[in-house]
This record gives C-alpha cells, sequence and structure tokens, in this order.
C-alpha cells in the first residue's frame, strides 16, 4: 500500500511539474529572423518582369492558445525592390508584406517542428515606373509556412522556418491592363525565439 502511495505521489510531482514548466514558459513567444527571399516572377505581362532576391529582417510575435495551437503575426519594414523588364531595370518599388498564421505545434522530444497556414496582406508603395506603367498597390494571397525550434536554454529557442507567400499585382499601361505579376516568394529564414 505504502509503494502504491509512494508512486503516486512521484506521479503527481512529475505531472505537476510538467505543468508548471510549460507555465513557466508562458503562451508568448517573439522570434527575430533573418530571411532570405526568392521571387518566382511569374509574369503574364509581355514585358518579362522580375524583382531582385534579397536578404531581409523580419520579426513575429506568436501566441499560444494550448501547447498546439499557435497564431503568429509575421512582420518586417518595407523592402525597396528593383523591378526589371526583361532583365533591364526599369523602376523600384517597396512593399509591406504581414501576415497572420494559424499553427500546429507537433510533440517530439527534443525539438517542436510546426507547420502553419494563413492569410497575407502586401501593401506596395513609393512606385517609380516609366510614364504610363502602373500596379495595383493590394494584393492578398495565402501564406503556408513549416518550420522548428530547438531549445538552447530556459525559454531560448534556435529556429528554422521556411514560407510561400502567394503575392500578385496587375500590371497596366495607359489604363489598360497588361496582365499580373506574381512575386509569389519562398522565404527562409533563421533566427531567435523568447517564449514568455
Amino acid at each position: 500500500m505504502k509503494k502504491n502511495l509512494l508512486a503516486i505521489a512521484v506521479l503527481c510531482a512529475l505531472t505537476s511539474g510538467t505543468a508548471l514548466a510549460q507555465q513557466a514558459e508562458g503562451p508568448w513567444m517573439v522570434r527575430a529572423r533573418v530571411v532570405h527571399l526568392d521571387s518566382a516572377n511569374k509574369d503574364s505581362t509581355p514585358l518579362g518582369l522580375s524583382i531582385n532576391n534579397k536578404t531581409l529582417p523580419e520579426v513575429d510575435i506568436t501566441y499560444f492558445f494550448n501547447k498546439n495551437v499557435a497564431a503568429e503575426l509575421i512582420l518586417t519594414v518595407p523592402q525597396k525592390q528593383t523591378l526589371s523588364a526583361a532583365g533591364t531595370a526599369i523602376g523600384t518599388l517597396k512593399h509591406l508584406p504581414p501576415a497572420l498564421l494559424l499553427q500546429y505545434h507537433f510533440d517530439a522530444p527534443g525539438f517542436k517542428p510546426y507547420v502553419g497556414a494563413g492569410l497575407n496582406y502586401t501593401r506596395f508603395s513609393s512606385v517609380k515606373l516609366p510614364a504610363g506603367v502602373d500596379i495595383d498597390r493590394n494584393s492578398f494571397g495565402p501564406a503556408l509556412q513549416v518550420g522548428v525550434d530547438i531549445p538552447l536554454q530556459k525559454n531560448l529557442y534556435l529556429n528554422f522556418d521556411v514560407k510561400k507567400v502567394y503575392i500578385k499585382t496587375d500590371v497596366t499601361a495607359g489604363g489598360v491592363k497588361l496582365g499580373t505579376f506574381k512575386v509569389d516568394p519562398v522565404l527562409v529564414g533563421v533566427g531567435l525565439g523568447w517564449r514568455f
């Protein structure tokens, strides 16, 4: 009987310890990443449009509803990029592409993989193109994500993350639509996350 009570007491202590450890982390996580943007450059206009690839900073804020389900808001600063036609630079633009994703975090020993899906909104600004050529300033599209958080020490994680974001804009010349330019980048990132 004493052995059974001891076993139950040990089990309760371990269970409560795990629960306290999970509570100690808190529901919030903030990550800072360095991300490489690799554009798909799909263009249905006759111009052969493309934008340059680039490396950029990214910050995201994640809220955990429970140990598996979370929502992540992905943020950066407006990114200036060069727009080219048939390989020749014709202008510049800035884009701000925040995204909101719902994530599922898997239970795994030693690391925490996750997948996510959500919505991206991109705002194009400071558009400088040849006279008469213009683009739609707003884009809505899906965003997909896969990543992993690797514990380094208490509440600190190494993060690897890959996203596919669907961004497109209609291109016009003299008010006439020429076609659609799809940026549709893959973003590969690495950074640190802090859980609190």
